[in-house]
């Protein structure tokens, strides 16, 4: 018997979502179970090369888990905006706006083709409370992510000294 076309491809798309977000090192160690809520969850959404996923300064009312492709961060400087990274398939970014309460914090712009799920706000909270191993791995991410900007930060300046 089967299930209904429309069926089959809802279940076969949840898995491929699945098979993605088993890639990202946030859901490390996270059960298919709750994979699959979290891809149940999410919206997936389509980027084209240039367009805007969130600009700085907005509410965050979403997180963004990049299934392919990259988007590159910008920054507002007396210059103009910058470019300060690239982040890439299997990375989630948006996180910091959602956790902290505060505007988005960078620009993300589609560097090519892309393909996201967005998870939002209320929902993200949500799995966090639920599930406490996620949190962990959340703080992980952003501990590791300050590290870096703290290290870049002190080699900018004393490259800016020297």
């Amino acid at each position: 018997m089967g299930l209904p076309p429309a069926e089959k491809e809802i279940s076969v798309s949840l898995e491929t979502e699945v098979e993605a977000l088993r890639k990202v090192p946030l859901f490390r160690g996270i059960d298919d179970t709750k994979l699959r809520l979290l891809a149940f969850i999410s919206d997936r959404i389509a980027f084209r090369e240039g367009e805007r996923l969130c600009s700085q300064g907005e509410e965050g009312d979403s997180a963004f888990i990049i299934l392919q492709g990259a988007a590159d961060v910008l920054v507002n400087t007396p210059d103009g905006e910058k470019t300060v990274a690239q982040v890439g398939e299997n990375s989630i970014v948006g996180e910091i706006a959602i956790l902290c309460d505060v505007p988005r914090t960078a620009t993300l712009v589609a560097a090519n083709e892309m393909d996201v799920l967005t998870v939002s706000k209320d929902d993200f909270l949500k799995l966090l409370k639920e599930f406490p191993d996620m949190a962990l791995e959340v703080m992980r991410t952003l501990a590791l992510r300050l590290e870096r900007t703290t290290r870049d930060l002190a080699a900018a300046r004393s490259g800016a000294n020297g």
